[in-house]
């Protein structure tokens, strides 16, 4: 995947390099509260950097968001099939939060996917999660299923997902709305 850029936002393939910071994102309670890992998921760099060297075009990748040069946030693709592509996006740094950030990256990254043949892409969020909801929506995604108390998180409280698909021509409705 070749670096996807808006402005000063970029998307690039995470690196080997990047697993410093994406251990220190990863095992923050604060960064990963919205993924239901409270008191992080206690990595390594050393394992971090593995799963990295292990990331492809066919079976999906680790990205790193920048703004300028800045780290502040990853998402990642994995492919389902030839044709699906399930993806997730956090803005790590706080300070770049409720910005409306996150949409631009989804943009960049939605019309990447398709524009690569994919023909559907999914994500889900944590129900409480009101605010990713909201800007899912807002790009075309269509909710189709909510899993009650689907798993456990570290301080045993059960979580709901809410599942979301977006298809091309549901994208393209958004794009011409806009």
């Amino acid at each position: 995947m070749e670096v996807l850029k808006y402005g000063d936002l970029a998307i690039r393939p995470a690196l080997v390099t990047d697993a410093t910071q994406l251990a220190t994102w990863w095992n923050d309670g604060a960064v990963m509260v919205h993924a239901g890992f409270p008191r992080g998921i206690g990595t390594t760099e050393k394992k971090v950097a593995e799963s990295l060297s292990g990331d492809g075009l066919a079976t999906g990748r680790r990205l790193l968001l920048l703004r300028g040069a800045e780290a502040i946030g990853e998402m990642y693709y994995s492919m389902e099939g030839h044709d699906t592509a399930e993806i997730g996006i956090k803005i790590c740094r706080q300070d770049f939060q409720g910005q409306g950030l996150g949409k631009c990256y989804l943009r960049l990254l939605i019309d990447s996917l398709f524009a690569q043949g994919i023909q559907k892409i999914r994500l889900d969020t944590m129900l409480e999660n009101q605010r990713a909801q909201h800007v899912y929506e807002s790009l075309g995604f269509q909710k189709v299923g909510v899993r009650k108390d689907c798993w456990q998180d570290q301080l045993g409280v059960w979580r709901t997902a809410v599942d979301y698909e977006l298809l091309p021509k549901n994208w393209q409705s958004t794009l011409q709305n806009r």
